[in-house]
């Protein structure tokens, strides 16, 4: 049936707010880590396994979400996913010691990695290919946004209430979010009986669980290296089997396919993930200097980082006029060159530097970073039929999961590489300076690629066709 003109909108808007609620939630704890530790009788390191779980089991259920929705219906799996991560967050908040809370974060993160993939395709598939650029705009802001406002939010809460209440505003949330898709989103019945590929699913959740937690542990890794490139080679040799499997397989859970688009693998697999990496980076790596380097407390820290958000807010106005006059592939090859020049300008900031330039780096990175962002989850769309749209979403959301663990672990590994050089004993702010440099490079460079794109790619998503 065809969709109801500017339904969308509508749609992508309550997706989209629950999108906030998922995102803020992974990144609002981390500045409450040594208050829990506290609350639990534990060492605040011992509670990266409230992140890491959470983690985890997002990426482990995230290729499950596209057969779960042609199987059941989008809609139904989308608030059981909403529903899950509700109850878990009011678990999270009641848990009275770090095993219980190390539960809570577990299934917690099964609502949120099927809650991601789903709400995506909800959006596809009510939306015209006239109308997917502006819905890609709307279901874009929250994986923008969460990661900036969060440490703000989070401190805020944590030294005024209680760790405790960064949890507990899941409930009102969760509950507004479950009652808006109930009255707006169409009801969709599952429309595939085949079932379920169990080998595919243990396939690409352990090539996905081990490589991801290597990279988690790479990127904390202080002496001993051996267990995160174990982990790492034993994920990507996992990865290798699941490919052959869902290639071969009469009914794959994942079907591959999209990845034979050139759009698609250019936003999701190429040049895209390689910008991703760098801009993920960025906004670790911005906290840590400030903290590190200037002396700023977390709090301090957070509230700098909202000119990201400044940043990001205002781009939003002028990123579909930009792509209808331009086209996809001037826009992304030029402000790819743009985000890879505003991160290493990240370089340039000092703790004697002006407020003025500090301000005037981070509000360009923000908002070449949402151009870039929009862009990118936009095109990756661009020519992928009905059939494919299922399978496109969770690979999509698997690939881009994966560069923002990947982005960290770089990140750290160009800090203690750049540490261990120069033989000092801790990091440095020329450790820093190189970071952002190499991180610059690299999103520069890997921007040039989008101009092996068709002059006319997306033309009918942006009408210049």
């Amino acid at each position: 049936m065809e969709p109801a003109q500017g339904s969308y909108r509508v749609i992508a808007l309550v997706v989209a707010s629950t999108f906030f609620m998922a995102l803020l939630d992974g990144v609002i704890i981390n500045t409450a880590l040594p208050q829990m530790a506290e609350s639990f009788g534990v060492q605040p390191v011992e509670l990266s396994i409230g992140v890491t779980v959470y983690m985890l089991t997002v990426a482990m259920f995230m290729p499950l979400s596209g057969w779960a929705a042609d199987r059941f219906g989008a809609r139904r799996v989308f608030m059981l996913a909403i529903l899950v991560f509700t109850l878990a967050s009011m678990g999270c908040a009641a848990a009275a010691s770090l095993p219980q809370f190390a539960l809570a974060r577990a299934v917690q993160g099964i609502g949120g990695g099927m809650m991601i993939p789903i709400g995506r395709l909800i959006v596809l598939w009510h939306a015209r290919k006239s109308e997917l650029l502006q819905a890609t705009a709307l279901i874009t802001w929250p994986a923008l946004f969460a990661p900036v406002v969060g440490p703000v939010i989070g401190g805020f809460i944590t030294e005024y209430a209680s760790w405790r209440w960064n949890f507990l505003l899941n409930l009102p949330l969760g509950a507004i979010g479950l009652t808006l898709v109930a009255l707006v989103v169409p009801e969709q019945r599952g429309r595939l009986e085949r079932a379920l590929d169990v080998r595919g699913f243990l396939l690409t959740a352990s090539a996905l669980g081990m490589l991801l937690f290597g990279l988690e542990l790479s990127a904390h890794a202080q002496r001993t290296w051996q267990l995160p490139l174990a982990l790492i080679a034993a994920g990507a040799a996992c990865g290798v089997f699941a490919v052959r499997h869902l290639r071969r397989a009469g009914n794959p859970l994942l079907n591959l396919s999209p990845f034979g688009v050139q759009t698609f693998a250019a936003a999701s697999l190429m040049a895209g993930t390689y910008i991703q990496i760098a801009i993920a980076a960025t906004p670790y790596l911005l906290p840590l200097l400030f903290q590190l380097v200037f002396g700023l407390n977390a709090f301090e820290a957070g509230s700098f980082l909202f000119i990201y958000f400044v940043g990001n807010l205002l781009m939003k106005t002028v990123t579909t006029p930009l792509l209808r006059r331009f086209g996809f592939r001037k826009v992304l090859t030029c402000n790819g060159v743009l985000v890879g020049m505003s991160i290493a300008c990240c370089a340039l900031l000092a703790r004697d530097a002006s407020h003025v330039l500090i301000a005037a780096v981070l509000f360009i990175a923000g908002a070449t970073r949402s151009m870039q962002f929009t862009a990118i989850n936009t095109i990756a769309y661009a020519d992928i039929g009905a059939a494919q749209r299922g399978s496109a979403s969770t690979l999509a959301a698997m690939v881009q999961q994966v560069g923002m663990m990947i982005g960290v672990a770089l990140a750290t590994l160009l800090l203690n590489g750049s540490s261990w050089l120069r033989a000092a004993d801790g990091i440095g702010p020329e450790d820093f300076r190189a970071a952002f440099m190499m991180l610059g490079a690299m999103a520069m460079i890997s921007s040039l690629r989008f101009m092996k794109l068709p002059a006319d790619a997306g033309a009918e998503i942006t009408g210049r066709g």
